[in-house]
């Protein structure tokens, strides 16, 4: 055999291996370490040859190396042995580190190369080893966040669409533990289903390309499907080709848009089955969306009529004004009580109503619940017993002063909310009702705009619960209010 020190095929490998940017460890037949390149010296943290050592059995005490997997390796299963064994491994994972150390300092990617000069035994051999440090940093890293990371998560082999890693996350979504997934073919399982266009995002997963997000109904170990929103990325920080698959867990939202559904079918049957007539309307026009059964009943309207965008919470009241007072209250104060109005049935009969209303919020649009009391027969009786009472006080002079100022409040019961609910202004006004000014009379005695006594006067209508002038002025009148004060 040639000496090594007058070899030109030695002196032209080491020419060759100082170009490179492999690293390169050439060893004789007797397990010599010959010589090693640049970048097989940075590899190991070295600057000399003799550091690397002078021999298979010198590198062995110099340095310690596990398998890629993480287990330690004998020194037979070192490369550089199983070099000089004859045995084959091309592109096989080593973990590096100084001799005495535990932490893992390099992780090299190494194949062997055999050489011979006339054709018989080899004369050289050659370990070639690449630098992968960085991607197993960057899938060490990737591992530790993968598993840490909340958010539920698969990481798909592309060459056979196999499991390779669950998260915890994942694992406690759907109950599966980790062994019942690793190396299970994703479709197999058949965890993706309910998916809108399953066939496209099928070709998406087997050609390692993005996947948008998509709902799915994720299947759970026991069986059952949760409803997920889930999207694919092709990722290279694992040894292999892969897609993450990520799942964002929807069925939280789902039951509870189905809890409220059916919390709005429950209200629905309630407002439609309530003895008081009811109407909703919503929008800056006021159209009427809905009216339960006992509203159609009082007004004879069937629902078709009364709502839709031509329609508005005008239209069955007997004056509009009334309507849009009593509509200015709820939005202001957001509710009212017993207002007192009229309705105007589908015959055109009138019905005398006390109305409440109350804003509220239907779906994300603001609108108002109004109740409509019937009161029509009270009004009735109250009038007949007026009229009753105003027959008797013809003739007086049987009765007793106490029985005449009992009749008189029987007449006229003070149902209507004190005089001291009224603000001074709202008293001033009312009083100017009473001398029977109009709202320009009022406004230029104030030296008020005319807006802002229409306003005043629409407040005075509802704190005394009538809905006329009229009823104003004789509310006044009899608690001496104006010129003709009683």
């Amino acid at each position: 055999m040639p000496t090594p020190a007058s070899s030109p095929t030695l002196r032209h490998l080491k020419q060759l291996m100082a170009q490179l940017l492999d690293g390169v460890i050439l060893l004789d037949a007797t397990g010599m370490i010959l010589s090693a390149n640049a970048a097989a010296l940075r590899m190991h943290g070295i600057e000399k040859l003799e550091d690397l050592g002078a021999s298979a059995e010198g590198y062995a005490e110099r340095f310690t190396l596990r398998s890629g997997t993480g287990r330690r390796l004998k020194r037979r299963d070192y490369p550089l042995f199983r070099l000089l064994a004859g045995d084959s491994f091309p592109d096989e994972i080593v973990e590096v580190m100084p001799a005495g150390e535990d932490e893992v300092r390099w992780v090299h990617q190494v194949r062997d190369v055999t050489m011979d000069v006339d054709g018989g035994e080899p004369d050289y051999l050659a370990l070639v080893l690449c630098d992968v440090s960085a991607r197993f940093d960057a899938e060490a890293r990737f591992k530790a966040m993968f598993q840490a990371n909340p958010a539920p998560a698969l990481v798909v082999r592309l060459s056979d669409l196999r499991v390779m890693r669950a998260n915890q996350g994942f694992q406690a979504l759907t109950g599966f533990g980790e062994d019942d997934l690793r190396g299970k073919a994703l479709f197999g399982l058949d965890l993706l289903g309910g998916l809108a266009d399953a066939k496209k995002v099928k070709t998406l997963i087997e050609e390692g390309r993005v996947v948008p997000q998509a709902e799915a109904e994720l299947l759970a170990a026991d069986g059952s499907r949760r409803l997920v929103l889930f999207a694919g990325q092709p990722i290279d920080v694992t040894q292999e080709d892969a897609l993450l698959l990520t799942f964002a867990d929807l069925q939280p939202r789902r039951e509870a848009e189905q809890a409220l559904a059916a919390s709005e079918r429950h209200l629905l049957t309630v407002f439609e089955m309530a003895p008081v007539a009811m109407a909703v309307t919503q929008g800056a026009d006021r159209s009427i969306t809905r009216v339960n059964a006992a509203f159609r009943a009082l007004t004879g309207y069937d629902g078709a009529e009364l709502t839709g965008p031509a329609t508005d919470g005008q239209g069955v009241w007997d004056v509009r004004d009334a309507y849009h007072a009593a509509d200015r209250l709820v939005a202001e104060h957001g509710t009212l009580r017993h207002y007192e109005a009229r309705l105007r049935s589908r015959t055109g009969g009138l019905i005398d109503c006390l109305v409440s209303g109350e804003a509220i919020n239907v779906d994300g649009t603001d609108c108002v619940l109004w109740v409509y009391q019937d009161v029509t027969e009270r009004r009735r009786d109250e009038l007949e017993l007026a009229k009753a009472i105003d027959e008797v006080m013809q003739d007086t002079s049987w009765l007793s002063r106490s029985i005449l100022d009992k009749l008189a409040t029987l007449r006229r019961p003070q149902t209507q909310s004190p005089a001291e609910d009224l603000s001074p202004r709202e008293r001033e006004v009312l009083g100017l009702i009473c001398d029977d000014l109009d709202d320009t009379g009022i406004a230029e005695r104030l030296s008020l705009s005319r807006n802002t006594v229409r306003n005043h006067v629409a407040r005075i209508y509802a704190k005394l619960g009538v809905s006329r002038r009229s009823g104003a002025v004789i509310w006044g009148r009899e608690r001496g209010m104006g010129s003709h004060g009683s």
